[in-house]
């Protein structure tokens, strides 16, 4: 459970990242899509933030992850200048792969595969008899 400073800053952090991959430095996308940023955890300490990116289209996730984690130097200076008057210190960066919404995706395609056929009509003319609640609750 993080308690309340932990979230604020997760929160802070999550927005903060989120205008300094889209405005300070889209050059490290080459002109493609920018992630988003799914989620962020801070240690209790605040010195680490593990950062989890979302990367709805393409197929290049793994080689984004991997330049966002080769310029995380740049990022972390660039979030400094952003919330110098509102963190004493800029936590460490560890950028993350969040693929839930791929795995959601993946699991409606196999649910809408499956055959299941519509469940019998229930009698509705015995409903004091079939009642199964206990007699103190009727």
């Amino acid at each position: 459970m993080e308690s309340k400073r932990q979230q604020k800053m997760a929160s802070l952090l999550q927005q903060e990242l989120a205008q300094v991959l889209q405005r300070d430095l889209p050059h490290l996308f080459g002109g493609g899509l920018v992630p988003s940023i799914s989620a962020v955890h801070v240690t209790p300490d605040l010195a680490v933030a593990r950062v989890y990116l979302s990367l709805l289209l393409g197929n290049d996730a793994a080689e984004r992850i991997e330049t966002i984690r080769e310029n995380t130097k740049e990022i972390r200076h660039a979030l400094g200048k952003r919330i110098r008057n509102q963190a004493r210190v800029v936590p460490e960066l560890t950028f993350f792969h969040d693929d839930s919404a791929a795995y959601a995706a993946h699991m409606d395609q196999v649910l809408s595969k499956l055959d299941i056929p519509p469940a019998p009509p229930e009698d509705e003319d015995d409903s004091d008899t079939t009642d199964e609640r206990p007699r103190l609750f009727r």
